[in-house]
């Protein structure tokens, strides 16, 4: 018993140098060995009841091989003695990893495929086998042998590991072809200030010798309660192994349940193309947008958006993008302003046992008047975003990001008599939770703080929402 207790614990203890193996898919559909310490470690551990026991020196050999993370020696220990031994599933498997693990995928199959004659149910042989056939670029049987593997009611965790080994040969193999992906939403919610107003009903006007005006009702902190809808489409078709064009159409709407006065509409769009080379993508897409308040035509914007992106590893990556605006009020076109930002940001997935991803990035620009004479419309920007998310469990995880944004306007403000001056800060957080596939349920919390040297411009906003989605692949 304790020779068989001590053989099980030795089992996971040399799956360890497989630890950082899994795979990713390159554009043009073959898959690569990289490093990484996730989804492979999952599994091997968990599947490792399964392996079978210890039998003789050969094997126990081989075991301490690869347990130093010496594939290739465990190889040409073992295959001298493939004649004599083959058909025999303890002497196959290490085999198997040995020949994968030092490169010769092919050979691996072969080994693996005798394990699975005499004992179909061995799951890690399975898993094994899978992961042999990505090396070689059969993706559809090596999915086919990951499902065949959830099947056999593993472990949850061995379950949603395999799921996430089945989502990245998904994702690698839609840039194959054109895909098309669509959203509905339906949000509910309850808003501490619906038209962004400052929380003072009079304030002193400079211009007039600090005369004391009274706001109207609409201009002063309004509460309410709120129901949304959104959906969208995109879709992207790649015409050669490097350029793809994609393009989409999104709208919301919110509809307040008193001040129907600040209803809000929105509708945008965006065709571009991306060109993938390598760990770089650059992407450049036209983007339209309509903004309406109150069912009036509120804001048009018509820019286009610049991105470079490189996957500096299998964890993490950074983007680099230019943004330009051309802004258009219909009705006020004293506030039409160009607006230009430049940004970069980085992120990255710090494995563990909740698998956290968090991102960081900095922006700079500027909204330029196009009137004369209204260089108090007209403000220079810079900000910083952090954020990032982490899984409780498969169906639920938490998120939360923070930002802060400096303004300062370009001129003397007519009625207040200075140049404006505004730092606004915005904080969420949330969960999004899975019930079942495709459907995902997202209560948060959101506040923001401008803080202006303008009263009227000076204001805090919470909001309280959930929203249920439904996705379409």
């Amino acid at each position: 018993m304790l020779f068989a207790a001590n053989n099980a614990l030795n089992q996971k203890q040399i799956m360890h140098y497989r630890l950082d193996k899994i795979f990713q898919m390159d554009i043009k559909g073959r898959m690569q060995m990289i490093n990484v310490e996730k989804w492979f470690l999952i599994l091997t551990l968990l599947l490792s009841g399964t392996a079978l026991a210890v039998e003789d020196d050969l094997v126990r050999q081989a075991d301490k091989l690869l347990k130093g993370g010496k594939a290739q020696e465990a190889y040409t220990l073992l295959l001298p003695y493939q004649s004599e031994r083959a058909g025999d599933p303890d002497y196959d498997y290490r085999l198997g990893i040995a020949a994968l693990d030092s490169g010769k995928p092919n050979e691996a199959i072969f080994a693996l495929e005798r394990v699975l004659a005499v004992k179909p149910d061995h799951l890690q042989a399975r898993a094994e086998i899978a992961r042999a056939y990505l090396a070689t670029g059969e993706t559809a049987t090596s999915k086919q042998e990951f499902e065949t593997v959830k099947q056999q009611d593993p472990p949850k965790e061995v379950s949603v590991t395999i799921q996430k080994f089945l989502d990245a040969i998904e994702k690698a193999t839609a840039g194959e072809r054109t895909t098309m992906r669509g959203y509905l939403e339906a949000a509910v919610g309850a808003d501490s200030n619906v038209n962004s107003a400052t929380g003072s009903s009079q304030v002193a006007i400079p211009a007039f010798g600090g005369a004391i005006a009274t706001l109207s009702a609409n201009g002063v902190k309004l509460h309410d309660n709120y129901a949304g809808a959104a959906g969208g489409f995109n879709v992207r078709h790649p015409f050669s192994p490097e350029w793809a064009v994609f393009g989409g159409v999104n709208f919301n709407q919110r509809v307040n349940s008193s001040h129907d006065i600040f209803d809000t509409k929105g509708l945008d769009g965006n065709l571009g193309v991306n060109l993938t080379k390598g760990d770089d993508s650059y992407s450049a897409a036209l983007q339209l947008s309509n903004f309406e308040v109150d069912n009036n035509r509120y804001r048009d914007a018509t820019g286009l958006t610049a991105q470079w992106m490189r996957s500096l590893d299998n964890s993490s990556q950074v983007s680099v993008y230019l943004q330009y605006s051309e802004l258009r009020y219909p009705g006020q076109n004293v506030r039409d302003a160009d607006r230009t930002v430049l940004g970069a940001a980085y992120a990255r997935a710090l494995g563990g046992a909740y698998a956290p991803v968090v991102y960081v990035g900095g922006y700079a620009g500027e909204e330029a008047e196009k009137q004369a004479n209204v260089a108090y419309l007209g403000h220079q920007l810079i900000g910083a975003r952090a954020g990032g998310e982490m899984s409780i469990n498969p169906k639920m995880k938490l998120f939360g990001s923070a930002s802060l944004e400096s303004r300062n306007y370009g001129g003397q403000e007519p009625l207040f008599l200075v140049s404006r001056g505004d730092t606004q800060t915005d904080l969420r957080v949330g969960a999004s939770y899975i019930p079942v596939p495709g459907w995902t349920i997202t209560p948060q919390f959101s506040y923001t703080r401008n803080d202006s040297n303008i009263v009227i411009n000076d204001y805090d906003r919470t909001v309280l929402s959930i929203s249920l989605r439904r996705d379409f692949n």
